[in-house]
């Protein structure tokens, strides 16, 4: 089970732990939006929804902020593509 999806600001970066490792979503703030800039998940956990898990809970933390999002790697642009119900989040 996965651990939820967590801010890191020390690092700017979004990260989910799964097992014994981490992925995370890289991103740079503007004053009203969060632009990720590149999503990385460990070789072990590919292939499994882990990097979609993450951008889930990055964008449940950035609606929480009252933030928008601006899609800065072809992953986020990919899974806001697949997910029109996150679509008011984009900046």
């Amino acid at each position: 089970m996965a651990a939820p999806v967590r801010d890191n600001k020390d690092r700017s970066r979004f990260e989910l732990g799964v097992e014994s490792e981490i992925a995370f979503a890289n991103y740079r703030l503007t004053p009203s939006a969060v632009i990720i800039t590149h999503t990385e998940t460990p070789r072990a956990l590919r292939g499994r929804g882990i990097a979609s898990e993450l951008i889930k809970g990055a964008l449940d933390l950035i609606r929480r902020d009252g933030r928008k999002v601006i899609a800065g790697c072809g992953f986020v642009v990919d899974y806001l593509d697949r997910h029109p119900e996150d679509a008011d989040l984009v900046a």
